[in-house]
């Protein structure tokens, strides 16, 4: 297995040798990195899972993205005056759905009691856990923002000051509404769904939803527009969610079949990227070389202008034509020799496209900064105003045939108040509706924001092959293709592929607030090496040379011949890869 953290792996490892299956071991080391990467991800955040269940032969999404409040319409945000949704504070709040999912998860894939794979996070979040420096420079940048406006987050996080990067941290808060879950499961008897029933209710229709709902009733908190709002997010929003098991979304490549989520997160974006690369020749192109990255880059730009006009929680969503070859050869022929600096969706099926305003320049963008996930605080993108913040991704296989593959993410510690009594916040992903009507990704109640996560999972036939992600917001879908193009075409092992000078482009909108683009850009790690960049630069790419070893945090697993393999990101010094 892999994942973004020791502590979590360790938790995940310990699940699989104790008996457990993939699904036990990732809801284990899902908890654990809510505990103990509280600046990545939290139990109000949200989570896509891809899985291969061995048991029924077949591959399934699992959708813990949670949906908008009833009273999240457009009207109620033009009556605010705004023209996008606040990247922090409370009216970005969407249900939250990663417990929930990882929940659904055990009921219906696991074998283990809840008890089992709760206690690792119960244990970590009492007695406390080593802070990674990520978490030490988050609260940092945050500090004077809770102290005088968000009280119960500097009661959690600041109680002896910001906790120094290597010092012990324990947040009993949290631990005790864990506690008290498990405690209201094991009330409802032996049987361990019903057990897990009532840990779902005690979130989202007891205790945990009635500490939510009497906080945003009174409580009116500043984000980064400089003003306080109240939050939309209300106790039947909570109480009449539950996760949606999907059917992935597929493409067939090089004779593998790649898996990504539906269109309500940007997944089908990496199959539009193989769709259009599959008419270049990839296999004759050096890799790493200026050829290669920029035909990369290049079918980049346009996969991720389709994701700008056509991708949202919507039925209308043309998926088909977006797939489809002849669409991806039409498309193909605007990848020329020289970068192109225009943001050009297609007309799939013959359908005109709609961008939306802030892409336009018919919503002036504020300015101050970006307050979501794809801040890359060591990768040498814009922090912003709030702080770090990014994601966490895990990958499992195990001995039965099981394989999973997650990328938990949202209520980061710097974009929303903690929650009084609950030691944890609400997430921010309602900044990724636009306000522009008619887009499928336009704000509407019971929606799900377009969301940036991304997990793959890859199969050879019918058995699964690979499963991999990385955090990164908008770079997910380009830090992994570049990993499975080395894996595939220049035949790379997994921590070759992974190594590799990572590059990626910021040619489109941000899916964060304020959602700033910068056209015709191509960031790359100095690694690349001189020549190749200045042939970049010769072809018209506006070049940023970020430092070694800082783009991507890529992780992966595989199964191949009865074994199985695994390999983590050396950048950041964070990610692990474990297996017995």
């Amino acid at each position: 297995m892999a994942s973004t953290h020791w502590l979590a792996s360790a938790a995940g490892l310990a699940v699989l040798e104790s008996g457990g299956n993939a699904f036990d071991a990732a809801v284990a080391t899902g908890l654990v990195l809510q505990v103990v990467e509280p600046h990545l991800n939290g139990p109000g955040g949200e989570v896509p899972v891809i899985g291969y269940d061995a048991a029924d032969g077949a591959v399934f999404m699992l959708n813990g993205q949670g949906t908008a409040p009833a009273a999240a319409t457009l009207a109620r945000f033009s009556e605010l005056g705004l023209g996008l949704v606040p990247g922090d504070g409370l009216l970005p709040a969407c249900v939250p759905g990663a417990f929930g999912a990882w929940l659904q998860l055990l009921a219906a894939r696991g074998t283990m009691r809840l008890a089992d794979v709760m206690k690792y996070a119960i244990g970590y979040a009492r007695d406390g856990y080593p802070v990674v420096p990520g978490i030490s420079a988050g609260i940092a940048t945050v500090a004077d923002l809770f102290t005088q406006h968000w009280p119960s987050s500097a009661e959690i996080y600041l109680a002896g000051g910001v906790p120094a990067a290597g010092s012990r941290f324990a947040n009993p808060v949290l631990a005790a509404t864990y506690e008290r879950i498990l405690a209201e499961a094991e009330a409802a008897g032996p049987d361990r769904e019903a057990q897990i029933e009532a840990a779902h209710r005690a979130y989202y229709q007891g205790f945990v939803a009635e500490a939510i709902t009497d906080y945003l009733a009174k409580a009116e908190v500043m984000d980064v527009t400089g003003e306080p709002h109240r939050g939309l997010l209300s106790g039947d929003d909570l109480a009449g969610w539950r996760p949606v098991t999907q059917r992935p979304v597929t493409l067939d490549y090089q004779g593998l079949t790649v898996c990504k989520t539906g269109p309500w997160g940007q997944g089908p974006v990496f199959l539009q990227q193989l769709a259009l690369l599959a008419g270049f020749g990839l296999d004759g192109m050096e890799p790493g070389g200026a050829d290669y990255i920029h035909t990369v880059i290049e079918c980049a730009k346009l996969a991720f202008a389709d994701r700008e006009a056509w991708y949202g929680d919507d039925p209308g969503v043309p998926l088909a034509g977006l797939l489809s070859a002849e669409y991806a050869a039409q498309r193909r022929a605007l990848a020329g020799p020289s970068a192109s600096g225009e943001l050009r969706p297609g007309s799939p099926e013959g359908r005109a496209p709609l961008l939306p305003g802030y892409a336009t320049g018919e919503i002036p963008l504020p300015s101050g900064g970006s307050t979501g996930e794809p801040t890359m605080a060591d990768t040498g993108a814009d922090t912003g105003r709030r702080g770090p913040g990014d994601t966490c991704h895990l990958d499992i296989a195990d001995r039965f045939g099981n394989v999973v593959t997650a990328t938990p993410s949202g209520g980061w510690l710097h974009s929303s108040p903690v929650i009084p009594g609950l030691g944890f916040c609400l997430g921010t992903r309602g900044q990724m509706f636009s306000l522009t009507p008619g887009l499928a990704n336009s704000l509407a109640p019971g929606k799900r924001p377009r969301t940036t996560l991304s997990p793959t999972m890859v199969l050879r036939g019918t058995e699964p092959y690979l499963a991999f992600g990385t955090p990164g917001g908008d770079q997910q879908d380009q830090w992994t293709l570049g990993f499975f193009l080395n894996h595939l075409h220049f035949g790379m092992n997994l921590q070759e592929a992974i190594d590799a000078p990572g590059f990626h482009t910021r040619h489109f909108p941000s899916s964060f607030y304020p959602r700033e683009s910068a056209p015709g850009t191509l960031d790359i790690e100095e690694r690349a090496g001189h020549q190749v960049i200045s042939e970049l630069e010769g072809r018209g790419h506006r070049v940023t040379v970020r430092p070694p070893w800082s783009l991507g945090r890529v992780s992966a697993v595989a199964t191949d011949d009865g074994l199985l393999y695994a390999a983590a990101n050396p950048r950041g010094m964070q990610g692990y890869a474990v297996g017995r």
